[in-house]
């Protein structure tokens, strides 16, 4: 009797693996037969099943066929011409219109016999076809990367039709009953969802759900500023709220209280938003406000928060430390947890023991130990941080320090071996020192614990599309706190607005006092000196104040003058 691999003829590939001494014969004509039953190509097969690993492969490939070989990984996927093929056959295919030049599209494949990918990519692209080799792993792993970026950018292709079918979870991921929504509700589900997918779609930060007498009113908060999007009729009020208390697992018959709740809404198999909603019983309902918490901005990475140089290297000089304190400080809105989060995701290491204390977990970061502050059981940042202490830990982050008790184990925690990280409410960096020693912190432990302080705020950028130049005098511009040699070396711009963009602002940057903590401060803390002396020594020690930062943003046509000003009160 005939055995199938009698049938198989060795290919080109197979042959030179076996000449490269990667396989044997057998191993060949198992791995062809087995790869053809499972309906894969051979690269696909051998790299799944740990045979050959997927460099061998591309090298053999590329001499045999005389491809080009190509590392994906010095490529940005960003600029993947998708316009020419649809994700839907970069994934059937497996392959990636890597660029093009002229008439001809060089397409990434991990099999150079892929014929069929090249001849439908020729065919939906009208344009010449040629193959650039990459090993399968990391063709894998862009295809991936690529389809994920254009689902999370496909928010602008969601139309009515879509509203109904988006996957809705609590945060214990049990489906939510829809059942719990009567069937004359369907337009407020559908109008509830309009509203998140907006807020998604526009960037904003936080959803208002607001009844007054006689109006209701719906503001979406971007770029940091508080904006009007829907007015429904008030008699729906108490619909919409309902609704919104369902999706978030609340108590729908307690109006009187407030209530604090999640909402995670799946968009796509690798894309979810989460919203923490907090419900307030006002004279006319209930108001609603929802923060959006997308985990993205957490792996955001430091060089886009908008640090300068000699700031960012403050910034990692501090966090690398074994012990000691980094506080960040600023208002609410201003950026504070970002950057707490952005310093976590540096350092967690399999090596380190994190261990966070937070009101409410904003962001779940793997690796990561986090714990829910509740008072009401008992459970403040005080007792969380008293545990961690028992807990080996390397890194603490305290959510925000509001007492004594906890500035006491902070900085406790921080003279005997560990980093610890946290945040305040204060104007600047100086104010922070003096805050501490208004709680009555011994001026002596602030001087010995505390590495760094961070005071933020966060600015609009203007939008490259439409933003312009304009000229100031130079009276003008020296009041606004630009130095006389400087004037005339940069151009400054102010909005315009355009479709791209809200009242010709698009995103927003960190504009940071990055203040390392000197022996001359510990001195100055130590002898009795207020938030003004310290100002000056940091003054001397070339500190930028928040002002004088966010004036090198507008030298760098980051921001406008009249941002600077509003953000830094100038």
């Amino acid at each position: 009797m005939t055995s199938p691999q009698s049938n198989i003829v060795l290919s080109g590939l197979a042959r030179r693996l076996i000449q490269d001494g990667h396989l044997d014969e057998s191993m060949a004509l198992d791995a062809i037969s087995s790869a053809q039953k499972a309906n894969e190509n051979l690269v696909s097969y051998l790299v799944a099943n740990g045979i050959v690993d997927s460099r061998s492969i591309a090298n053999g490939a590329s001499a045999e066929f005389g491809v080009p070989f190509f590392d994906v990984d010095a490529m940005d996927l960003e600029l993947v011409p998708l316009d020419t093929i649809s994700t839907k056959l970069i994934s059937k295919h497996n392959a990636i219109p890597l660029f093009k030049r002229g008439k001809r599209l060089y397409v990434a494949v991990s099999d150079p016999t892929n014929l069929t990918a090249l001849d439908e990519f020729k065919f939906h692209s009208g344009l010449t076809t040629e193959a650039v080799l990459i090993e399968e792993s990391k063709l894998k792993k862009s295809i991936e990367k690529i389809i994920e970026d254009k689902e999370s950018d496909d928010l602008g292709d969601f139309d009515d039709s879509d509203f109904d079918s988006l996957d809705l979870e609590s945060v214990d991921d049990e489906k939510e009953d829809e059942s719990d929504i009567a069937g004359d509700d369907a337009p407020i589900v559908r109008f509830v969802n309009k509203i998140l997918l907006d807020a998604i779609k526009k960037g904003a930060s936080d959803l208002h759900f607001e009844p007054y007498e006689k109006r209701y009113r719906v503001r979406f908060r971007i770029d940091g500023i508080l904006g009007e999007v829907a007015g429904p009729p008030i008699n729906l009020s108490t619909r919409i709220a309902a609704r919104l208390k369902v999706m978030s697992r609340l108590d729908i018959s307690e109006k009187r209280l407030p209530q604090d709740g999640r909402i995670k809404l799946k968009l796509s198999k690798n894309k979810s938003i989460d919203f923490r909603v907090s419900t307030l019983p006002t004279l006319f309902g209930e108001k609603i406000v929802m923060r959006i918490l997308d985990s993205s901005s957490a792996q955001l990475g430091i060089d886009v928060l908008g640090y300068e140089p000699e700031q960012k290297e403050a910034f990692m000089e501090a966090i690398h430390k074994p012990q000691g304190m980094v506080l960040v400080t600023g208002p609410t809105g201003s950026g504070k947890t970002v950057s707490l989060y952005t310093a976590v995701n540096i350092i967690n290491t399999p090596e380190r023991n994190i261990s966070t204390a937070e009101d409410p977990v904003e962001i779940n970061l793997e690796g990561v130990n986090q714990v829910n502050v509740n008072p009401k059981q008992g459970l403040t940042f005080s007792s969380a941080l008293r545990s961690f202490l028992r807990q080996d830990p390397d890194i603490v982050l305290v959510g925000e320090i509001r007492d004594l008790e906890t500035a006491e184990i902070a900085i406790k925690a921080a003279q005997t071996g560990h980093l610890v990280l946290s945040t305040l409410h204060t104007n600047s960096a100086p104010e922070t020192l003096t805050r501490m020693i208004n709680m009555g912190v011994a001026a002596f432990n602030l001087a010995t614990s505390v590495n760094l302080v961070i005071a933020q705020r966060l600015a609009r950028r203007l939008c490259d599309k439409c933003k312009k130049v304009i000229k100031l005098p130079e009276e003008a511009m020296l009041e606004a706190g630009f130095k006389k040699k400087e004037i005339g070396t940069f151009e400054i711009f102010e909005p315009v607005g355009c479709d791209s963009c809200t009242k010709g602002y698009k995103g927003r940057v960190g504009v940071y006092q990055v203040m390392k903590f000197s022996e001359e401060m510990g001195r100055i803390i130590m002898e009795g000196g207020n938030a003004i002396d310290i100002a000056d020594q940091a003054a001397k020690e070339g500190v930028n104040d928040l002002h004088r930062s966010a004036l090198l943003k507008v030298m760098q046509g980051v921001t406008s003058l009249e941002e600077v000003n509003r953000v830094t009160q100038h």
